[in-house]
C-alpha cells in the first residue's frame, strides 16, 4: 500500500475541481477579456470563481485577485503594500519563522531601504502579541504573519495581533495574513480577522497547482507587481488562468464547507501518530502540543536524520518529508526550529507527516504500523555513529598534538 504523508507540501486534485476545470481547457478556451462569444463565456466562469472564493472568506469579489499561487500572492501583497506605503514609513514587522515565500520578498525589500523587523517566537514557534505591539512605531507599514505555521503546524494568535496593531499602531499600518498553510482546516472570516491580505493557494485544498487568490480589503492601496494590462482591475497584468480559478473555486467551496468534520477526523488521525512516535525514545514533538493544524505531525528525532527517515520511508512506499517543499535540497537545517531554539544537531532530524482529507483510517493503522520501527532503526544507527565518533575524539585529538 503506498501512502500520502505530505498533504502539507500538496494536496491530490480533486475530481469535482477537475471536472469543473475541464470545459475551460477545451471548448471554453476564450480569452476573458474578449469581447465575442467565447470570451464573455470565459469572463462568465471567472467571475462566478472570484464569487465563490469570495464567499469562503468572507469578502467582496472585488476584492480579491486571482494569482499564480500563495507565492505571488504574498508578494504582491508585501511588495505591493511597502513601495505604496514608503512615503509614510519603512518599518515592517514580521516573524522569526515565516514561510520563505514572506521572508525572502522582505529581504529583497530590505536592499532597497526598508527595515525588516524578524520578532522571536517562543519554543512552540509562537510570537508574542506583546513584543509585536511594543515593535511598532510611526513608521511601520506593514505586519507579515502565518495563520499557521506550514513546517510545525502552530498556530499563530492572529486575532490578538491585529487587535493590538490596529490599537497601538500607527494609522494606515496594514497586516498581511499568510493563509495558505491554515485555508482547508482553519476559519477565515476576513472580517473578523481584520487582515488587509489574506493570501490562499489552491493546491494546499485539492485544487489545481499554479493557481492562488489575495484578498485585498477594499480601499487599501498597492504597487500592482505585474504591468501590461488591466486584469483583475488593474491590480495583476496577465490573461488570466481561467480553468485554474474555477477549479480552485470549486475546491476551495467544498473545502470550507467540510471544514469542521474533516478536521475532526484529522486530529484523531493525528494523535494516534503521535502517539505512537513519542512513545519512542529521544522523539519530541515540535510546535504547540493543541493549537496546531489537525492534520500535522512534526518531530524531531534526537540522534536521527531526518533526510535518511524520509528515504527509507519513501521505499517502503510512503511519502513524508522533513519540512517545507520549498526548501528541498538545501543542506540547511529549517530556520523554523532554529528560531524555535532547537540547535543543528536536533534540527537535522525534523520529519513532518501531514494529513489530508483523502487520508484514510486503513493508511493510518499502516502507518502507526511503520513509521515508528523505521524512525527507531534510523535513529539507532545515528546514535552508535555519534559513539563511536565520541570514542575515537580522544584518539584524533592525541594524533593533533
Amino acid at each position: 500500500m503506498e501512502i500520502y504523508l505530505d498533504h502539507a507540501a500538496t494536496t491530490p486534485l480533486r475530481r469535482e475541481a477537475l471536472e469543473a476545470m475541464l470545459p475551460y481547457l477545451g471548448e471554453q478556451f476564450g480569452n476573458p477579456s474578449s469581447p465575442h462569444a467565447w470570451g464573455r463565456r470565459a469572463r462568465a466562469g471567472l467571475d462566478e470563481a472570484h464569487e465563490r472564493v469570495a464567499a469562503g472568506l468572507g469578502c467582496g469579489p472585488r476584492e480579491l485577485v486571482f494569482t499564480s499561487g500563495g507565492t505571488e500572492a504574498l508578494n504582491l501583497a508585501l511588495k505591493g503594500a511597502a513601495w505604496a506605503g514608503k512615503a509614510r514609513g519603512h518599518r515592517i514587522l514580521t516573524t522569526a519563522v515565516e514561510h520563505h515565500a514572506v521572508l525572502h520578498p522582505l529581504q529583497q525589500l530590505e536592499k532597497f531601504g526598508f527595515e525588516i523587523v524578524e520578532l522571536p517566537v517562543d519554543r512552540y514557534g509562537r510570537v508574542d502579541p506583546d513584543e509585536v505591539e511594543a515593535a511598532l512605531t510611526e513608521r511601520t507599514i506593514l505586519v507579515a504573519i502565518g495563520h499557521a505555521n506550514n513546517e510545525v503546524g502552530t498556530i499563530q494568535p492572529v486575532a490578538d495581533v491585529i487587535r493590538r496593531v490596529r490599537s497601538s499602531g500607527p494609522k494606515g499600518c496594514l497586516v498581511a495574513l499568510d493563509a495558505v498553510a491554515s485555508a482547508p482546516y482553519l476559519a477565515i472570516d476576513v472580517g473578523d480577522l481584520g487582515a488587509d491580505f489574506v493570501a490562499i493557494a489552491a493546491h494546499k485544498f485539492e485544487g489545481p497547482k499554479g493557481a492562488g487568490a489575495l484578498f485585498i480589503r477594499a480601499g487599501t492601496h498597492i504597487l500592482s507587481q505585474l504591468q501590461g494590462g488591466t486584469q483583475e482591475r488593474f491590480r495583476r497584468a496577465g490573461t488570466e488562468n481561467v480553468a485554474g480559478a474555477v477549479g480552485m473555486a470549486v475546491a476551495f467551496d467544498l473545502a470550507v464547507t467540510e471544514r469542521e468534520a474533516t478536521a475532526r477526523r484529522l486530529r484523531r488521525a493525528r494523535e494516534r501518530l503521535v502517539v505512537a512516535l513519542r512513545a519512542l525514545e529521544g522523539v519530541e514533538l515540535t510546535g504547540h502540543p493543541r493549537d496546531r493544524l489537525p492534520g500535522l505531525v512534526s518531530v524531531v528525532v534526537r540522534d536521527g536524520d531526518g533526510a535518511s527517515i524520509v528515504v527509507k520511508l519513501d521505499l517502503e512506499g510512503i511519502a513524508a518529508s522533513v519540512g517545507s517543499a520549498c526548501t528541498t535540497g538545501s543542506t540547511e537545517p529549517s530556520h523554523v526550529l532554529a528560531a524555535m531554539g532547537y540547535p543543528e544537531e536536533e534540527a537535522r532530524g525534523a520529519l513532518r507527516l501531514s494529513l489530508g482529507r483523502t487520508t484514510t483510517d486503513a493508511e493510518i493503522d499502516s502507518a502507526v504500523e511503520v513509521v515508528p520501527g523505521i524512525v527507531a532503526a534510523i535513529r539507532s544507527a545515528g546514535a552508535a555513529m555519534a559513539g563511536e565518533r565520541a570514542s575515537l575524539a580522544p584518539v584524533v585529538s592525541a594524533v593533533g598534538r
